[in-house]
Order: C-alpha cells, then sequence, then structure tokens
C-alpha cells in the first residue's frame, strides 16, 4: 500500500508481517544480500529493479552487518532454488530467520517508474497467510497516509554500535598500525576490512562519542561512515556534527556517503533531500583533477548543496547523471570525503584507492 492510495498485490515469502518504510528502488543486477544487510537502509523498504533475484542465495561472508537492516524487500521473480557453491540457504529463508517481510510477482518496473515521477514514496508492505478484508485495506491506505517519514527519527542510533570495539589488522601479531577511529553511524563491515587489510587497528565507536573521548583515545585518523536518514536531524546535528566541528584540525578525516553530509554540514554547508536517492552500483561520478569518471556504488537519499559550500571547501568530483556533489576536500586541511561507497559491496572496485590516500594521509601526520 503506498501513500497515494495505490495497492499493489503479489506473493508472499520470508516473514508474515505488517511494516511501515519509504519504498526505495536498487539497480543493481547483483548484490541483493550485500543491500539487505546495509545499515543505511533502516527505515526503508528494499526494491530490486533487477527482475531476478534470489538466484545465487545467501552466504554468511557477504552480509555487511550482523541482520537485516531494510524493513522489507520487494522484487519481481523470486528464485526459490539457488545454484552456487557457497550458498548457504535461500532468500526466503534468510528474510523468515530475520522476521523480515517479502512481497514478489509484482511490477517492478511499473513501480520503479511511478517511484522516478513522484518521489520517494511511503509504504506499508503486508504478508498474511489469509484474505485481506476490504476494511483491513481501508485502515493500510489511511496508515499509509498519514505515516511520517523514516527521516523524521534518529534512525542513526538504532544502528550505530553502543561502545567502542577495538578490532586489530588481519594477520596481527602486535606490531600497532595506524590507529582509525571510525565514527559508526551505521558502518558497512567491508570499511573495517578495507582498513584492517592495510594494517590498521580500527576503533568502532558510537556516532555520539565527544571530542573529549576522541581526544582522550588519540587515534592517527577519522573515518566517519555511511549511516541511514537525514544528515541533519536534530539529534545528529548535536552530536556527530558538534564533535567533528571541535575536533577536525587536529586529524586527517574521511567521510564516506552520510559521513560525507555530516563533514558538509560540519563546514557549515546545507544537504536536502533527492527526489529518488541514488541506490546502486552504476552512478558515474567525474573528478576534475584527471577528467576521468568512475563507475561508483551509491546509497543514499540526501545530497550536498553545492551553493551552500564554504570557500575553504573545494567539490572535486560531481555525479555525471544529475550534476550532484560526489566528493569534497578542505583547501588547507588533511581532510576529505565522497558520496559514494568506495569499499564497494556491492559493486565495482574503482575507487577503493581512497583508502590508499586516506592512509597515506594519516602516514604523513603520525
Amino acid at each position: 500500500m503506498l501513500e497515494d492510495g495505490s495497492i499493489i498485490h503479489g506473493n508472499g515469502f520470508g516473514s508474515e508481517k505488517t511494516i511501515k518504510g519509504e519504498l526505495v528502488f536498487n539497480t543493481g543486477m547483483t548484490g541483493y544480500q550485500e543491500a539487505l544487510t546495509d545499515p543505511s537502509y533502516n527505515g526503508q523498504i528494499l526494491m530490486m529493479t533487477y527482475p531476478l533475484i534470489g538466484n545465487y542465495g545467501i552466504s554468511p561472508e557477504y552480509s555487511e552487518s550482523e541482520k537485516i537492516q531494510a524493513e522489507g524487500f520487494v522484487v519481481r521473480e523470486l528464485c526459490d532454488q539457488p545454484s552456487h557453491r557457497l550458498s548457504g540457504m535461500t532468500l526466503d529463508s534468510f528474510l523468515k530467520g530475520h522476521r523480515i517481510p517479502g512481497i514478489s510477482g509484482i511490477d517492478t518496473r511499473q513501480l520503479t517508474i511511478k517511484t522516478r515521477q513522484s518521489g520517494t514514496l511511503r509504504a506499508i508492505l503486508k504478508t498474511s497467510a489469509g484474505n485481506i478484508s476490504a476494511s483491513e485495506l481501508d485502515i493500510l491506505r489511511y496508515e499509509a497516509k498519514m505515516m511520517p517519514s523514516p527521516d523524521k527519527y534518529n534512525l542513526v542510533s538504532e544502528v550505530s554500535c553502543s561502545a567502542p570495539v577495538t578490532l586489530h589488522p588481519e594477520n596481527y601479531s602486535g606490531k600497532e598500525g595506524p590507529k582509525i577511529l571510525l565514527i559508526d553511524c551505521g558502518t558497512k563491515m567491508n570499511i573495517i576490512r578495507e582498513l584492517t587489510q592495510r594494517g590498521c587497528t580500527v576503533i568502532r565507536a558510537p556516532y555520539n562519542t565527544t571530542a573529549d573521548e576522541i581526544n582522550n583515545i588519540k587515534p592517527d585518523g577519522i573515518l566517519v561512515s555511511n549511516g541511514p536518514g537525514d544528515p541533519a536531524h536534530p539529534e545528529i546535528m548535536a552530536s556527530v556534527v558538534q564533535t567533528i566541528r571541535a575536533i577536525y584540525e587536529k586529524y586527517p578525516i574521511m567521510g564516506i556517503c552520510l559521513g560525507h553530509q555530516i563533514l558538509s554540514l560540519a563546514f557549515g554547508a546545507k544537504t536536502y533531500k533527492l527526489k529518488f536517492g541514488h541506490r546502486g552500483a552504476n552512478q558515474p561520478v567525474k573528478f576534475f583533477s584527471d577528467n576521468k569518471v568512475y563507475i561508483t556504488s551509491q546509497n543514499h537519499g540526501f545530497a550536498v548543496d553545492q551553493n551552500s559550500i564554504p570557500t575553504d571547501i573545494e567539490i572535486t568530483a560531481l555525479n555525471v547523471n544529475d550534476g550532484t556533489v560526489e566528493a569534497m576536500r578542505h583547501k588547507k586541511l588533511p581532510i576529505f570525503s565522497v558520496q559514494y561507497h568506495p569499499e564497494a559491496s556491492p559493486g565495482p572496485w574503482d575507487s577503493k584507492y581512497l583508502f590508499d590516500r586516506f592512509i597515506k594521509e594519516v602516514d604523513s601526520r603520525k
């Protein structure tokens, strides 16, 4: 049930449940498991535009967090007999195990076109073993129309870790590499993997870690992670944005996705909600420095207002499709950020070099 009153009937799978969220679409041809477990999808009903989903099953090693983060799942055709040597279970079993509902057998192309024309819509997904009465549909129609946007809530607080955790580099032998403080706004596990593979000791800290707590940790560098929701939410502005303002002159800093938006807010820029966001593994990003286009993985519904960026911040890349800001750097300080996901998972590996660039900045200032 969409907020405009549209009703779409299909075949339920996963958990028998009723959930609410924003209906958003992802254009990736693969990576449904990584997308489902990406904390940036908290509060959202995820729809895949690729028509056949579940054909290579589910493998634990490809999850980007400890659970499914999307509220529900929408697909055209569900494959119930996956074929892959690493598959440990079906997509249906995966959703059932995490108590997440799904719907299949619907026209996802039509729903994607509606979203592109109308903008992101609030929705209710209900799976039921029995028939849904007309009166129940009326109630669902009213609730879908009246429900608040998930962005009204502090979604970051629901996906951030609750206490600091230290993660040592791969093949750790007691020798310390760079100590990176990861401000967890809903981080994907592959961000941590990319850092530990490069010899970093990662301290994963809650999003509301204070400036004094960070100074006591004495990190060599700071990475602000991806995450869900509105970057300008009052509780985000009063916590992590305020913290970055207090410490940015002391440390090399890298921002990814929501972290990119948080850094922009900390420097005085503004953000706004996109009509339907960028979600998929094929977004073209053009850098001014080398005049090259990189194909990137993205998952965000907000963007930085280009006209609000202060003079000490330089825009270094734009989205080829719609001209939105994709990368920035501070003109004097070792601070940079990207709107997309250099860690991929899923998606192309074109931009993994950014982690090397960040570690180089950190090492040069140790």
